[in-house]
C-alpha cells in the first residue's frame, strides 16, 4: 500500500480527495491545521473502512511544517504522493486597485510560502521514491485565461498567489525532468466550496476532487504540465 499526503483535507475538495484516494487503496495522511476538525474528518473516513491518519499541519506556521515533514521522514518514508490542496482566498479582492497589501501577503503566506516550505522539505523523499507532487491550482492562476476570459474574477490577491504557485510547479518540474518523479498543477475548475461561499453554478466537490485524483493516479507522465478536466491548460 502506498502513502499519500493531502493538505487542507478536513473539508471541501481536500476531504473528498482523501476519501477517493482511500477508496482506491491508498493510505492517506490527512493534513489539517485544526486538530479537532482534522480528527473528526479522519473519524468519518475510517468509519467508512478507509486507512486514514491525521497529521497536524498548519501551512502558515514554519515549525508545524517542519514537524510534519520530520514525522513523514520517520514514520511514512514510503510517501509516494503529495497533493498540495491547502489554500485560502485572501480577501478575494475585486480589482487591483482594491487589493490591500496585507491581504496579498496573507494569500501568499498559505498559497505560496507554506506550500513552498512543504514542497522543499519533502522534495528529496518524493524524488527518491519516484513519487508525484500535485499543486492544486485555479483557472485564475493562468495569465492567458485572465487576459482572454470574458468573466474572469480579478481577485489579484488570490490569483497572484496561485500564479506564483504555478511558477513553483515549473521550477520543480525542471529539476525533476531527468528523474522518474514528477510534479504538475491541476485546476478542478469552478467548484462549490467554502473558499467561494459555495457559489452556485460550480461543480460538486466530488467531481472537482475526481479530476485531481484522476491525474494523480493515472500512471502517466505529466511532469511540468498544467491540467484541467479537458487536458493541458495554458499557463
Amino acid at each position: 500500500m502506498k502513502t499519500a499526503l493531502v493538505t487542507g483535507a478536513n473539508k471541501g475538495i481536500g476531504l473528498e480527495i482523501a476519501r477517493q484516494l482511500g477508496a482506491a487503496g491508498w493510505k492517506v495522511l490527512l493534513g489539517a491545521r485544526s486538530i479537532e476538525r482534522g480528527e473528526a474528518a479522519v473519524a468519518e473516513l475510517t468509519g467508512q473502512g478507509l486507512d486514514v491518519e491525521f497529521l497536524e499541519l498548519d501551512m502558515t506556521n514554519q515549525d508545524s511544517i517542519e514537524q510534519a515533514a520530520a514525522a513523514i521522514q520517520t514514520r511514512y518514508s514510503d510517501l509516494a504522493l503529495l497533493i498540495n490542496n491547502a489554500g485560502m482566498p485572501g480577501a478575494f479582492s475585486s480589482s487591483f486597485s482594491a487589493t490591500r497589501e496585507e491581504d496579498l501577503r496573507n494569500a501568499f503566506e498559505v498559497n505560496f510560502f507554506g506550500t513552498f516550505r512543504l514542497n522543499q522539505r519533502l522534495f528529496p523523499l518524493l524524488k527518491q521514491n519516484e513519487g508525484t507532487i500535485v499543486n492544486v491550482s485555479t483557472d485564475m492562476a493562468s495569465l492567458h485565461f485572465m487576459q482572454h476570459a470574458e468573466h474572469a474574477l480579478n481577485a489579484f490577491d488570490y490569483n497572484a498567489s496561485k500564479t506564483a504557485n504555478n511558477a513553483m510547479t515549473v521550477a520543480m518540474a525542471i529539476e525533476l525532468s531527468n528523474s522518474n518523479a514528477q510534479v504538475f498543477a491541476v485546476t478542478p475548475g469552478f467548484t462549490k466550496t467554502d473558499l467561494n461561499g459555495n457559489a452556485e453554478g460550480g461543480k460538486s466537490k466530488e467531481d472537482g476532487a475526481a479530476i485531481i485524483v484522476g491525474y494523480a493516479t493515472d500512471g502517466k507522465r505529466h511532469n511540468g504540465e498544467f491540467l484541467d478536466v479537458s487536458g493541458v491548460y495554458a499557463w
